[in-house]
């Protein structure tokens, strides 16, 4: 009876070891709450829902403790686990190119090729990240490092993941979330710089409608823009080169069902994978640390750089146009790679100064711009620091 029952005992030791409360921290509470809360903002305040549901489960997944000791391969940077072999798309870097494929084919750069101008404001908003990238040099980071923390201030979770993958992936998990974090957060961000450098009489500008633009200038512009950009900054081909080719299947006309298919399943099927990979990443383990805060910080700021960075140089630049081309700057902050959410803030905040002062299409033109911008930013960095 007594061997029955030390035999009962020692069972049930054994098995109480192997679970989740026997192998938690508080660090790991944390990360099930901060988990918790972009779940939160996703359902309730419909902040990014198609990103932060995935992030969000994923960091849930992520942080159900386990013994490590016990060899069970579950965990996602145990070798040869589940989870490990879908992170390979992260680590590796191809989820974000694919992740280009499919914005290229469901976007239309039609405002961009009417007004090419608008490009400068792209490439005006990518001062966030290098801006950052001084600073985080300057606070201590090794200069791979401070070039992946840095691209955050392009606000695209893609081209992070891909600068991080191949420049720290150490500081991955963290910078993705940062990157998405911001992203989310656009339309508590952005409104309050944009008031901030305006005037009423600015936010009242209107544009002119953009002009038309020939089915053969849409279907010459992303062969165009891949020349020019890959010859420019060839390490950013495999982000450059994806965006293009999904954009010539939108706009070639004869491929109308690659087209779809990538902007909608593959894109979907991406972007779940990537989500939930990117949030089961921040193990408390390695998540919780000084540096993480350090990346937050240095994020947010590259994004405030950034969005008012566009603001400003649009004021700067009507100074240089005559009355009726001048641009209403709150198209400004669209020139981060938030697409389309930037653009509809921008849209927004017009219509609330002047309810007939449609801005959205305009916006759009910087918006495509940045996203170019920042994967062009993410090649110059790669390129010298990789």
């Amino acid at each position: 009876m007594i061997l029955a029952q030390n035999f009962f005992m020692e069972n049930l030791n054994e098995f109480w070891q192997f679970t989740g409360f026997a192998n938690a921290t508080w660090q790991h509470f944390v990360m099930l709450a901060v988990g918790l809360f972009f779940i939160w903002l996703a359902i309730k305040k419909n902040f990014e829902p198609m990103l932060l549901v995935p992030i969000g489960f994923g960091i849930l997944i992520g942080n159900i403790p386990f013994n490590t000791t016990a060899g069970l391969e579950i965990g996602i940077y145990e070798e040869g686990s589940v989870l490990n072999i879908l992170y390979n798309g992260v680590s590796a870097g191809w989820y974000p190119p694919l992740i280009f494929l499919g914005i290229g084919a469901m976007t239309d750069f039609s405002a961009l090729i009417a007004n090419p101008k608008l490009m400068l404001i792209g490439a005006a908003a990518q001062f966030g990240i290098f801006g950052a990238y001084m600073v985080a040099l300057a606070i201590g980071f090794a200069p791979d490092q401070a070039g992946a923390i840095a691209i955050i201030g392009g606000a695209d979770g893609p081209t992070a993941i891909f600068l991080s993958s191949k420049l720290a992936p150490n500081l991955m998990g963290a910078i993705a979330v940062s990157a998405y974090s911001y992203m989310a957060l656009v339309p508590v961000i952005q409104p309050p710089l944009m008031r901030l450098f305006t005037t009423k009489k600015e936010r009242l500008i209107r544009m002119k409608p953009a002009r038309a633009v020939s089915q053969n200038e849409k279907i010459i512009f992303p062969i165009v823009g891949l020349l020019l950009t890959c010859f420019v900054v060839p390490s950013g081909l495999p982000l450059l080169g994806m965006l293009f080719f999904g954009n010539l299947l939108r706009e070639s006309g004869v491929t109308t069902r690659l087209a779809k298919t990538a902007s909608n399943a593959l894109t979907d099927i991406v972007t779940i994978l990537l989500g939930m990979t990117v949030g089961a990443s921040t193990q408390a383990t390695t998540f919780l640390t000084k540096e993480t805060i350090f990346i937050f910080f240095l994020g947010f700021m590259a994004f405030i750089i950034a969005s008012s960075s566009g603001v400003l140089f649009v004021k700067l630049f009507n100074l240089f146009l005559p009355k009726e081309k001048k641009i209403n700057p709150l198209i400004g902050n669209a020139g981060v790679s938030a697409v389309p959410m930037s653009a509809r803030i921008s849209n927004n905040l017009g219509l609330e100064y002047d309810p007939s002062n449609y801005l959205l299409m305009h916006a759009m033109g910087p918006n495509v711009a940045g996203v170019i911008g920042s994967a062009v930013a993410a090649g110059v960095l790669l390129g010298f620091l990789a």
